[in-house]
């Protein structure tokens, strides 16, 4: 049961983190395969790499506008019954993709149903249970744990996906992910029950007038945009554009494989960092470090080398900021709502997801290439790193009442 933090013992906190992880690795994990499709579906429909990232768009677009209602609900009602629907949906989603053989099924099943999915199985919602039932001294290590878990989902199905694709095909994978996906079932019951609170009273409405005047909650929804914009481009994008220049098609597996393992460490540093440093210098830091990375590699020649190390930097980079942006959220309005104001700033992430992949595929069918995209996230990644510098960390919640009520 999700309650304040006085009324678990010392192992509940540890049950909650563990089933949220998993959860969160696999809805997380199958998401990320999702670049492994690219290739060989548009190809047997002989549909443009624009149609399969228009659905891509389509499911960040949708997995972000409903990320606040779904958060809202949880909050209010429990995540058990969320994570449920978003497990329901998700199967639904997959098991559509398996039989679309137009565009328009292609958007509704990886777009919208696989969109609304991954609104109930990742962050935003899993991480609001996790924030509620750890101690505050303990939770941006465990914010860190629970999104390292989406990490080493995509360590492990991305070659592993990769693999099946290869010797059955991409029908055969889909229908394995839509089984795999049944786990999060019985993991909902495990995240259930109504959140109980202490501290101040506050409404929905008080709490999103109050998110909405505060500088810094402004700035990390507009630097998350950037995150989505970078990571969804390149976990879509990569393995083909690396096929594109001549390296072995597997590698693109393989690169986004090592991905979600540098990533496990990343998030697991980014959580120990913002328990030591200043959450917004920790995520300035990494937004500069994607801006390097990406220059750097596509201004060397792309090699089998340089592209797995490039992963591994990325890795490094990748969700790390998904621990920090929510405990900067939890750290300043507490976490009572946590899942609609994070859910919010997530919706921010997903735009930038659904212009990031888009226009990834649009700008390659017109040019050929993906260079200018390319070039846009090293941009973006210096914006990012300037957005983040001057947010205001401190808290307006605190046990014994409100602080201030604005920063």
């Amino acid at each position: 049961m999700e309650s304040s933090r006085s009324q678990f013992s010392w192992w509940h906190p540890l049950i909650i983190v563990i089933c949220g992880g998993l959860v969160i690795f696999i809805g997380f994990g199958t998401r990320s395969t999702m670049g492994i499709f690219l290739v060989p579906i548009t190809e047997e429909f002989e549909w443009g790499r624009s149609v399969f990232a228009f659905a891509a768009a389509v499911q960040n677009l949708f997995w972000g506008f409903s990320q606040p209602i779904f958060g809202g609900i949880a909050d209010r009602y429990g995540s058990g019954r969320v994570i449920l629907v978003g497990g329901l949906c998700y199967i639904a989603g997959l098991g559509l993709m398996l039989v679309s053989s137009t565009p328009l099924g292609l958007y509704i099943s990886n777009g919208v149903l696989i969109g609304f999915g991954l609104s109930g199985t990742t962050f935003a919602v899993v991480l609001a249970v996790i924030a509620r039932a750890v101690p505050a001294r303990h939770r941006s290590m465990a914010l860190g744990l629970g999104s390292a878990a989406g990490s080493m989902g995509q360590f492990i199905l991305v070659p592993v996906g990769q693999s099946f694709v290869s010797s059955y095909g991409w029908s055969f994978t889909l229908m394995l992910l839509a089984v795999l996906m049944l786990l999060v079932i019985p993991l909902a019951a495990a995240l259930s029950g109504k959140p109980e609170f202490s501290g101040p009273e506050q409404t929905l409405k008080e709490a999103l007038v109050q998110a909405s005047r505060h500088s810094g909650y402004i700035y990390l929804t507009s630097g998350f945009f950037v995150c989505g914009f970078q990571v969804t481009f390149i976990g879509i994008h990569l393995p083909a554009y690396l096929s594109d220049v001549g390296l072995p098609s597997g590698i693109g597996a393989w690169a986004l494989s090592l991905v979600g393992l540098f990533n496990l460490i990343g998030t697991l540093i980014a959580g120990y960092l913002g328990s030591r440093y200043t959450k917004k210098s920790v995520l300035s830091l990494i937004y500069l470090g994607r801006a390097v990375a990406i220059a750097v590699f596509i201004t060397l020649p792309i090699t089998v080398v340089s592209a797995l190390v490039f992963a591994a930097s990325m890795g490094i980079l990748w969700l790390a900021t998904v621990p920090l942006t929510s405990g900067i959220v939890g750290q300043i309005f507490g976490p009572r709502y946590l899942g609609t104001l994070f859910g919010f700033v997530f919706f921010s992430h997903q735009l930038g997801s659904f212009i990031g992949v888009w226009l990834g595929g649009v700008l390659h069918d017109t040019t050929n290439s993906y260079d200018v995209v390319w070039w846009i996230c090293v941009a973006l990644g210096v914006i990012a790193a300037i957005l983040h510098w001057p947010i205001n960390e401190r808290p307006i919640f605190k046990e014994g009442g409100w602080v201030t009520e604005s920063a």
